[in-house]
This record gives structure tokens, C-alpha cells and sequence, in this order.
């Protein structure tokens, strides 16, 4: 085929091509509606998890003796308020221990469940607890300071470097862990010792659900801020293990 030959049968190879995409171009797209937090849940938290405890043993399961306070990251003020703690007026702490910087570190179960499309509610038997996770962020923080704070949620997002293969074009990003982000809490303990944390202080945690062999589990890595109490962040991990059903839940409050 001749140089003009073969220009001619691109040109109407091109135009045949056009011609054919023009009506579907043409069309308008059908917009689909945005998911709900709920319906974009790249896992499922749902169900029932008890604690295992793996790590922090002898600060979880027993009470702690006054003034031990290793490996959490006090500060002079943090520590003298942890001196100050009087073991025989630990009645009347109440649900200092249980707040929401330190209830997912207590020894129990939890019952995870949507509320509605955008709030994931997380109650603990102990201490008798509610989470609200909101995803939806026009939900302001109450008045007043709680136990468990306001607590805004989101899907990590995770973002690729680079293109699709050979191409410039940016990956589209994946869902990650659950990302927590809790202010606007009451004062309480880190540890039942008497390890204070303050108001001021900022939870973030993040939620991830692996399975292996043939058990989901939940991670929750924790990151406590304080600058009052504490002069480096104080950083835990801790692990559920599904069961299947509520035959095990005891709820215990932690105020009567």
C-alpha cells in the first residue's frame, strides 16, 4: 500500500471510528448516587468481639500499684497527679477508667452495630459504655464534656504514588482502616491506678478486621495525646476476637 494509499485508509479509519462513538458519547451520563458510609465499608465490624489481652498484662487484668505508672509518658504534672491517686477511694473514681482514652485498653466484650448510615455505636459491658462513631461531620460535640467525647469517623484513605501501569494516570485511591478522631472529653484515667489524662486530651485510633485461621479480629491502634499530662503521644494496640453471638455479654456499670 502507497504512502497516500495508507494516509487515505487511516483518515477513514478515524472517521469510522468517530462515527460510530459519536451517539454513545452523545449520551449523558447517569449520575450514581453517593454511598453511604455504611454501604462504602471496605470491612465489616459488626457482631460481637471479646478482648485479648496480648500485651500490658499486669497494667489490665490486675489494679496496678500506686505510682506505677511504666511506660506511659507522664509528664512531672501527669506523674504527681498519679501519686496523688488514693487506692482507698477507688470507689468513688467511677467511670474515671472507662472514658474514651483508655475503655477499649479495659479487659471485656464489645457489640458493634450501624445506628443509622452514618453512625457506628460500639458498647462495651465493661463499665457499660456507648460510642458513637459519626461519619457524617455537620454532627457538633454536646455542651457539656462525656465520657466518651465527640467522636468524628472516616475511612482511611490510601493513596498510590506513582501512575496506572505504563500511564500517568493517578491510581485511584483504596479504602483503609477505620480512622477515629475523639475530643471534647471528661477528664479520666489511662490506666485504674490513678494515671491521669485531662480534658485537652486527643484519641486517635485506628480500626482494622483481619482473618486468620478461619477467626476475624479487630485491631485498634490508639494514640492519646495530651499536652496538660503527657509530653510525648501515648500509643497502644489492642485485639478482639469475634464470637458468635451476645451469650457471654455482662454488663457491669461502672457508676451505680
Amino acid at each position: 500500500m502507497s504512502g497516500t494509499a495508507g494516509r487515505a485508509f487511516t483518515t477513514r479509519l478515524i472517521l469510522l471510528m468517530v462515527f460510530v462513538a459519536a451517539p454513545y458519547a452523545q449520551q449523558p451520563q447517569q449520575l450514581q448516587p453517593p454511598r453511604t458510609p455504611r454501604s462504602a465499608a471496605p470491612f465489616d465490624l459488626t457482631g460481637n468481639w471479646v478482648s485479648v489481652v496480648t500485651e500490658d498484662w499486669r497494667w489490665r487484668m490486675i489494679l496496678p500499684k500506686k505510682g506505677d505508672y511504666s511506660s506511659v509518658p507522664l509528664n512531672s504534672e501527669g506523674r504527681k497527679v498519679a501519686d496523688a491517686w488514693d487506692p482507698a477511694a477507688i470507689a468513688a473514681d467511677g467511670c474515671r477508667p472507662y472514658g474514651a482514652a483508655a475503655v477499649m485498653r479495659v479487659p471485656g466484650r464489645l457489640r458493634i452495630a450501624w445506628e443509622n448510615d452514618t453512625t457506628l455505636r460500639i458498647d462495651t459491658d465493661a463499665g457499660l459504655q456507648t460510642r458513637r462513631l459519626h461519619f457524617d461531620r455537620t454532627q457538633k460535640p454536646a455542651p457539656a464534656r462525656t465520657w466518651q467525647g465527640h467522636s468524628s469517623a472516616e475511612w482511611d484513605q490510601i493513596r498510590s504514588p506513582g501512575g496506572v501501569g505504563v500511564s500517568l494516570q493517578t491510581a485511584p485511591p483504596r479504602m483503609g482502616a477505620l480512622k477515629v478522631i475523639t475530643t471534647n472529653v471528661r477528664a479520666g484515667y489511662l490506666r485504674r491506678n490513678g494515671v491521669p489524662y485531662s480534658e485537652d486530651a486527643l484519641v486517635t485510633e485506628y480500626f482494622d478486621r483481619l482473618t486468620a485461621y478461619d477467626t476475624d479480629w479487630i485491631t485498634v491502634l490508639t494514640v492519646v495525646e495530651d499536652p496538660r499530662y503527657l509530653n510525648q503521644p501515648f500509643i497502644t494496640s489492642t485485639h478482639f476476637k469475634r464470637e458468635p453471638d451476645a451469650s457471654k455479654w455482662s454488663p457491669t456499670p461502672c457508676e451505680s
